[in-house]
């Protein structure tokens, strides 16, 4: 289990010692992707499971968003995707097996006015895991696809322009 604030995954860990291990892991670094697949690979051996959950909705007309909102959106959901997967795939291959679950939306496949650039990273996640699919289906590794619709979380966080800073 991996997050930015590690303490809210140690209870898995402690919970289940024997399956989990709880590691620190901000996507928007490559060194900490690199870091948290070693330790997973140092704990476990093997890697069976990737599951890319990493992400926060922008809401804004496309031409009023804020070029370094726009980069960081893509920054988190989609390249932060891209280094975990990257990172899981040589000892995935290295298995012969593995799952990667890449949670997407359904912004990934129907455009939505004012949240643009958000469907800019889903659709890219779901044109990117349906390619991935194919590459890897040889090497007995899958992707699945997640695209859940709207249900209350805090999606938009602090980085909404909605919210209140």
């Amino acid at each position: 289990m991996t997050a930015r604030d590690v303490e809210q995954v140690q209870e898995y860990e402690q919970n289940y010692l024997e399956r989990a291990r709880a590691v620190r892991l901000d996507v928007m670094d490559p060194g900490e992707v690199r870091a948290a697949v070693d330790a997973v690979v140092e704990a476990f051996g093997r890697i069976d499971v990737s599951v890319n959950n990493a992400g926060y909705g922008y809401m804004g007309a496309v031409e009023e968003v804020e070029d370094e909102e726009i980069r960081r959106q893509f920054e988190v959901n989609l390249f932060g995707l891209l280094d975990v997967t990257r990172a899981v795939l040589p000892q995935m291959r290295e298995q012969r097996s593995g799952h990667i679950v890449n949670i997407s939306s359904v912004g990934g496949f129907v455009g939505v006015p004012g949240f643009g650039i958000y469907n800019g990273t889903k659709f890219a996640v779901e044109g990117i895991s349906e390619a991935l699919a194919a590459e890897v289906e040889p090497l007995g590794i899958h992707v699945t696809i997640v695209e859940p619709g709207p249900f209350r979380t805090d999606w938009a966080g602090a980085h909404s322009p909605a919210r209140p800073r």
